[in-house]
């Protein structure tokens, strides 16, 4: 299955780049600004995943100890949106070895996409920042479909732009949502460990190969040499 990859689609936050101490700042603003109690990092890191709005309606409902009602977090969102825009990349980082593995792969002709679940207007800026945009002849925001992660479409779309296989694509990511849309999709996984999977183990979710390092890719597919 790995010798016929031609395109891999990556996951961001939790498989290029560790966001969540700018997300956890921007959800603490929010929190604070709706004058509900705050939370921690690490608890940031178990909601991250599913999109911004899930990552608000599992702190608000923390914060409130129940359900949080759909108007209150729609009023909720613009606020978020705000202290996110303004802590897109201050204490974000890529992930060990993540520029030189994009390279390498980029030079040995591997299409490279990059389907998240964050909102497309943090995606794009966030990837020019740690400058690794130029890798990705495609990029798909949480809200640039109809449907994201796990639902399949987001990589049924890339098999239609780029006129693919199934066999030529892989999803690379920390997340089960990664590894469920690669299976509805009928594509390969491979599962990162060191990302944001609610703390689950990736493994359980059955990727076609787990990494415990981004580098270990390159490995997998046979390309180039290790990082």
């Amino acid at each position: 299955m790995r010798a016929q990859i031609k395109a891999i689609a990556f996951d961001l936050d939790g498989t290029l780049i560790d966001s969540v101490p700018d997300l956890a700042v921007a959800t603490q603003a929010a929190l604070a600004e709706l004058g509900l109690a705050t939370c921690t990092e690490a608890q940031v890191r178990t909601w991250v995943g599913n999109g911004a709005e899930m990552l608000m309606r599992r702190a608000m409902s923390h914060a409130l100890g129940a359900d949080v009602e759909q108007k209150a977090l729609d009023a909720a969102m613009p606020i978020f949106m705000h202290h996110y825009q303004e802590n897109l990349e201050k204490h974000s980082a890529l992930y060990a070895d993540v520029h030189q593995v994009l390279q390498t792969l980029f030079d040995a002709g591997f299409k490279l996409a990059v389907v998240t679940n964050k909102p497309y207007r943090f995606t794009l800026p966030l990837l020019e920042a740690f400058k690794i945009n130029g890798f990705f002849s495609l990029v798909l925001g949480g809200d640039s479909l109809a449907k994201m992660k796990p639902d399949p479409l987001p990589l049924e779309h890339l098999l239609a732009q780029w006129q693919l296989d199934k066999s030529e694509l892989l999803m690379v990511g920390d997340s089960k949502n990664d590894i469920l849309a690669a299976k509805a999709a009928g594509v390969a996984s491979i599962g990162l460990t060191y990302g944001y999977n609610y703390g689950e183990d990736i493994g359980l979710t059955g990727p076609d190969a787990v990494c415990e390092q981004f580098a270990e890719i390159l490995s997998w597919l046979n390309v180039g040499q290790a990082v």
